[in-house]
């Protein structure tokens, strides 16, 4: 058996050995693919087993909040991997994504995205193009931790991990030297969000400094995103978060040639799901007409997964081949090169009719060239001295002159606990803030202790008891304040636990 270089996941694949999957057919044009994908497999001799599990739209409506039942959970588990047709999310009635709730669910920390450009039989700008984008799949704002809090002010928390980073860095770089790819780009926002995206950046150095030989660079997410849609030939693997992985995987895909032709893996320790990562285009649905690649290519990353990346290579040939032979479903159609228009079932016997075949032009598939499993060390935590020296209380206040809200709460002098400013919408309103400054009535007031040094270039915090917090939220209800949230301000081995306000 050669070992394959998605694989992150304990269970153990053998090779010869028959190798039972999920399949989830999905909704709208999600059969339609499925099919077609699954004739393929077959008939390339794909050393499978399938067990069929309902999920998503229909589950939906028949009542089930979470689009998943009971049964196929259990399956999911049972088996450890799943191929995945898209699926419906129906509009209204505060109902969740099953795609984020099975990635995070199920652990799987990693989403895979390799693109590259198939010129000149899908038309693309960028015709030397490969590239493969790394998303941390379960943490960052996906979280979806949302609060209203006052009148004009919604929040959403932004959730960074060490070992989530750790995570998914580590398999940027196994990754790229188990594909022998040169180089590895970190895309962050690290200049705003300091200490979210800063850990992201940290994590990345620390764990670049162990694979001497990958080149490693990092780049502001906007500039890094606008230098990928015009410039992508410079780029080879990129890691980043959640929220810019789903952004710019998307531009990959589209850039690329259509993001009807990607298909994604989502890699696991424990469960590995293989999806398409278009929509389930209900518009569509039913004529037969259909592009099947997207989840072909998510059916090829799965072979590779399991260890049978010689029958992946096979597929992924016979697929190049039909695509050069110019056999086109539409969406992919141009007059000046495709040959012959097909539909879903068409483009897959044309696929099957190519099997054994290597394609002349484009660059040939060399999954079993891989060169061995990564592993993914299990997180060992380096727990810190840890000191509260602070509070952030949250007041939900009607004025609109900081002035007022600052003199007040100066006066409340409780337990030795002092104000020390006032932001609003993260920008400094007191002491001395700018009056063009617009406030709403969300108003982040930061304590400290009446020894702090705080007027410091670096300021110098004194510690402070959980006490001295709870009598501060007392005095501050009694003065007839609504405390709306709070935020403990911790140093961590005496370096700061928090952010400064814009302007502090």
């Amino acid at each position: 058996m050669k070992n394959n270089p998605l694989v992150a996941s304990e269970k153990k694949f053998l090779f010869g050995k028959t190798t039972k999957i999920v399949i989830a057919e999905g909704d709208g044009i999600g059969p339609e693919i499925m099919k077609a994908t699954l004739r393929i497999l077959k008939e390339a001799k794909a050393n499978i087993e399938t067990e069929t599990i309902e999920i998503g739209e229909q589950v939906y409506l028949s009542g089930n909040s979470a689009g998943i039942s009971d049964a196929a959970w259990e399956a999911i588990s049972k088996n450890s991997v799943i191929l995945k047709a898209p699926i419906t999310t129906p509009q209204g009635k505060g109902y969740k994504s099953l795609n984020v709730t099975l990635r995070k669910s199920l652990g799987l920390f990693a989403n895979v995205r390799p693109v590259s450009t198939l010129h000149p039989y899908v038309k693309t700008h960028f015709p030397n193009m490969d590239v493969v984008v790394i998303r941390e799949n379960e943490e960052d704002l996906y979280a979806g931790i949302e609060h209203r809090q006052t009148d004009d002010v919604v929040q959403c928390l932004k959730l960074i991990t060490r070992p989530g980073c750790e995570k998914i860095v580590r398999y940027a770089f196994e990754y790229a030297k188990a594909y022998n790819r040169k180089k590895v780009t970190c895309m962050v926002k690290d200049n705003i969000m300091k200490l979210t995206d800063g850990l992201f950046h940290t994590v990345f150095k620390e764990i670049a400094a162990e694979y001497p030989e990958i080149e490693s660079n990092s780049q502001i997410i906007d500039i890094g995103s606008a230098k990928l849609a015009t410039v992508p030939e410079e780029y080879d693997v990129i890691v980043t978060s959640n929220l810019y992985g789903d952004i710019i995987s998307d531009i990959v895909a589209e850039i690329g040639g259509s993001v009807g032709m990607a298909g994604s893996a989502n890699i696991g320790r424990k469960v590995a799901m293989f999806e398409a990562i278009h929509g389930s285009a209900p518009d569509i649905a039913g004529q037969k007409i259909a592009n099947p690649s997207g989840l072909l290519n998510a059916a090829i990353l799965m072979l590779a997964h399991i260890g049978q990346t010689e029958v992946a290579d096979t597929i992924k040939n016979a697929w190049l081949t039909t695509l050069e032979d110019g056999i086109h479903t539409g969406d992919i159609y141009q007059s000046e090169i495709s040959k012959k228009l097909v539909g879903t079932e068409e483009f897959a016997d044309a696929v099957i009719e190519r099997l054994g075949k290597t394609p002349k032009n484009l660059p040939a598939s060399t999954l079993s060239k891989g060169t061995g499993k990564i592993e993914i060390p299990n997180y060992k935590r380096k727990e810190a001295t840890k000191q509260l020296v602070g509070v952030d209380v949250f007041i939900d206040w009607k004025g609109e002159d900081p002035e007022i809200i600052g003199e007040g709460l100066t006066k409340i002098n409780s337990h030795n606990l002092k104000l020390k400013m006032i932001t609003n919408r993260g920008v400094k309103v007191f002491p001395e803030g700018l009056k063009e400054t617009y406030c709403t009535d969300h108003w982040r007031c930061r304590f400290v202790s009446n020894t702090s040094n705080t007027d410091t270039k670096e300021p110098k915090y004194t510690s402070v008891e959980y006490e001295q917090v709870i009598a501060l939220l007392s005095k501050l209800f009694q003065n007839g304040y609504d405390v709306i949230k709070t935020e403990n301000l911790y140093e961590f081995d005496g370096q700061r636990g928090f952010s400064l306000g814009q302007g502090e």
